[in-house]
């Protein structure tokens, strides 16, 4: 199974002070070296963290995949296709969020979505879509064309009980099944760290695990390195 890096939160402690460090396209270089298949980055219509300075550089630095996280907002939209990252994945945003807090309602903004990923694939972007493990949106995301899809596993990470736990691990592992009949590529990720990704690398058909949040706060520990590393051997 492969693994995605999200450097937001390394952009996020710079933002803080409004300084030149941590530098996220270090970041990236040593994610890359420790074993990262990918890196994630979120370009926010805010500019929370990640700006556009940081996208183009990574554009030329990343050696693997550089995986774009972004709405459908316009302009943003523009600069994808300025920058053309290997991948582009549509997430729903507010701005008063603190992180994502769902997938992307493809059924509802289907014409919005639809027409974002024909201008994204014109510049040779490979497109994914952030979704809600659920029959529904999934058949939305076939619908609209693509050929990948990444699970929002959120409610699996923030089960209050083993019950829960268990109740949207086999929701997860329904949805998983069923793109995969559809023949999407499936991903999947969001508030997964070292002691609940375990289960998930058990469901077949998940190709990759995008984690950022929990590798970023155990690196302030051990080192993005180490950090990186270890998260590599839980899922390998």
């Amino acid at each position: 199974m492969k693994l995605g890096v999200n450097i937001d939160h390394v952009a996020t402690m710079r933002q803080v002070r409004g300084g030149l460090e941590p530098e996220p396209v270090f970041a990236a270089i040593i994610c890359q070296a420790a074993g990262a298949d990918s890196i994630v980055v979120h370009l926010r219509e805010d500019r929370r963290h990640i700006q556009d300075k940081d996208l183009f550089i990574l554009k030329e630095i990343v050696k693997k995949k550089l995986n774009l996280e972004m709405s459908t907002a316009r302009g943003i939209v523009d600069i994808a296709s300025s920058v053309r990252p290997n991948q582009a994945t549509l997430v729903p945003e507010k701005r008063q969020e603190v992180t994502t807090e769902g997938g992307l309602d493809v059924l509802k903004n289907f014409s919005k979505v639809k027409t974002t990923i024909k201008k994204l694939e014109a510049h040779g972007i490979e497109v994914s879509l952030f979704i809600d493990p659920d029959k529904k949106q999934i058949d939305a995301a076939k619908k609209s064309g693509v050929g990948m899809i990444e699970l929002h596993t959120g409610r699996y990470a923030d089960a209050r009980n083993d019950k829960e736990e268990y109740k949207y691990f086999k929701e997860l592992e329904v949805a998983v099944k069923y793109a995969g009949s559809k023949g999407l590529v499936v991903n999947a990720g969001h508030g997964l760290n070292y002691y609940n990704v375990g289960r998930v690398v058990r469901i077949k058909g998940i190709q990759e695990l995008n984690i950022g949040y929990a590798i970023v706060c155990r690196a302030v520990l051990v080192g993005l390195e180490r950090a990186v590393r270890e998260m590599k051997m839980l899922i390998g």
